[in-house]
């Protein structure tokens, strides 16, 4: 099992090499200013942010008087939202993803528990309360709450497949989801839909090693799920590399358009890629741009 301190250690290396969350990031496009809060969007709040011109439903309490008698049109004065977001975070536990083709690539559950850490502390940094499904872990903000949740990512199941968690999502809220969906492909549509459904909007990232892309078997193999209860014997293991592909294709592809139409962001991971282009996809993610 992971330790919990390790694992905030090398969460913390991983964070640190990025801005907080929505803050400036020279390699993305434009800048993005951090206020107290973070994020800089339309809402309640004191801090004035920009004008705009009159929309219908707009009420007359909320236009600018002065500033529209410089014109000819009406404006509003819009204020920056200053209420921070609840993000909720699911990262699968379940026996698949103790899978490591080599022993120089990390498990995925390995990965996953790091980007999720990762991503909790730019949240945390950027003002954002964040917390864990099905842990009884609510979201909240500050360094005691990174480290409960450095401490509940180190759990592990013993169901061969992870199934989305929706405990403790809160409507209108935000969440990520960090699996390699080789489980029941209905399971996910439910969870996203039900999580589409109460308002949420997130990000699912796709976690897989580079050897369940490439299928690099041959001959006589025997697969074996990591938690030990599925078992299948080959003799010809290269007749099953088509078939396995396209399956995997088609599932990439559902969970693509699953993504799509709730409103998510889907991405795709291998753990032989590195750890920061993954949180730099996620940060782009949760900023609201087209990851």
């Amino acid at each position: 099992m992971t330790h919990p301190a390790d694992l905030r250690t090398r969460s913390e290396a991983e964070a640190a090499t990025l801005p907080p969350l929505l803050a400036r990031a020279e390699h993305l496009a434009g800048t993005v200013l951090l206020g107290e809060h973070g994020r800089r969007r339309a809402g309640m709040g004191d801090d004035f942010w920009q004008y705009r011109p009159v929309m219908p439903g707009d009420a007359l309490r909320d236009i600018d008087w002065r500033r529209s008698g410089r014109s000819d049109a009406q404006f509003v004065r819009q204020r920056e939202w200053q209420i921070a977001q609840s993000v909720m975070i699911w990262a699968d536990d379940a026996a698949s993803m103790r899978f490591a083709s080599e022993d120089v690539l990390p498990q995925k559950s390995d990965r996953a528990r790091l980007l999720a850490l990762s991503v909790a502390i730019l949240l945390n940094r950027a003002g954002e309360r964040v917390g864990l499904t099905g842990h009884a872990l609510p979201p909240r903000r500050g360094t005691v709450q990174i480290a409960r949740l450095a401490e509940a990512l180190t759990q592990e199941s013993d169901e061969d497949y992870g199934t989305p968690d929706l405990q403790g999502l809160m409507a209108q809220g935000r969440a990520l989801f960090l699996s390699d969906f080789m489980g029941d492909i209905e399971d996910v549509r439910k969870a996203l839909t039900r999580a589409a459904d109460r308002g949420v909007q997130g990000a699912v990232l796709h976690i897989l090693d580079p050897a369940e892309e490439a299928f690099p078997f041959r001959g006589r193999t025997i697969f074996e799920s990591v938690g030990g209860t599925l078992s299948h014997e080959t003799l010809k293991a290269n007749d099953l590399r088509d078939r396995y592909l396209e399956r995997l294709a088609e599932r990439k592809d559902e969970l693509q358009a699953l993504c799509t139409v709730t409103g998510w962001h889907y991405g795709l991971h291998h753990t032989s890629d590195s750890a920061q282009s993954a949180l730099l996809w996620l940060y782009r993610a949760f900023d609201g741009g087209h990851a």
